[in-house]
């Protein structure tokens, strides 16, 4: 008798990443980068139900599979958190929520799809390079030279130290270059203010200093994206987790 193997039928969803162009002016230099499972041009055209005679207003530039080599999807989501993690401003609504526009380039988002097809790091250009105020040297040093006499007086046990820093200050940009000068590669960053993540992500990927260094967080992620994404950092390199106590509480 002959053994026979089945193989699952090929789905007919069509998991894609499309981007498009609107000639109104509001939106000059700006792609919409959204998701879909259908044909791009049909779900694009869905979003314009009423057209006027002549040219579409909108025109589609890019219309990509968005899976990953080992045969997962990736969504919009993904490719926006790149996008944002890079430096490139979303636009808002009125009602001041996050929208699927980008101002950005066709190439910027081929890179944020080629980095999470095979899995690498979305490579954009670091054009920040800007040193530390004296405020900021002050309190890195100071903690600096905290922590190491704790080590050698308290081998063994945690330090704590608290900065009482003032609005502008640049924790974020400080806080970084602590860890950069204590040779730091796992950092943990907990808030009660999810909505600071922007600037956290912002400032590691765009300075020349932390070049190399990985970002990861919790944000628009399930459980098991998101050990996926910690799964796929490389651990010879700095890795910063960020994350609110909602994400790690379960709690609003």
């Amino acid at each position: 008798m002959t053994n026979k193997v089945s193989f699952p039928a090929r789905p007919n969803a069509n998991p894609t990443i499309y981007a498009y162009t609107d000639n109104n002016p509001q939106y000059a230099g700006m792609l919409k980068v959204g998701y879909t499972i259908k044909n791009a041009v049909e779900r694009v055209a869905e979003q314009y139900p009423i057209l006027k005679p002549g040219d579409k207003p909108y025109k589609i530039v890019i219309d990509e599979p968005a899976i990953r080599e080992d045969g997962s999807v990736f969504t919009d989501k993904d490719v926006h958190r790149l996008l944002r993690g890079h430096g490139f401003i979303q636009l808002h609504d009125k009602d001041n929520k996050l929208t699927e526009w980008f101002k950005c380039s066709e190439n910027d988002v081929m890179a944020a799809i080629t980095a999470l097809r095979h899995g690498t790091e979305l490579e954009t250009q670091r054009t920040e390079d800007f040193s530390m105020r004296p405020e900021q040297v002050a309190a890195v040093e100071k903690t600096m030279a905290y922590f190491q006499a704790w080590e050698r007086e308290n081998p063994g046990k945690t330090p704590h130290f608290l900065w009482n820093a003032k609005m502008r200050f640049g924790k974020t940009f400080a806080a970084y270059q602590l860890a950069r000068r204590m040779g730091w590669k796992k950092i943990l960053v907990l808030t009660f203010k999810p909505a600071v993540q922007q600037a956290w992500e912002s400032d590691l990927n765009t300075h020349k200093d932390f070049d190399g260094w990985q970002f990861v967080s919790k944000k628009d992620k399930t459980t098991e994206q998101f050990m996926d994404a910690v799964k796929h950092l490389d651990g010879n390199r700095p890795i910063v987790c960020f994350g609110s106590f909602q994400d790690y509480l379960g709690k609003n």
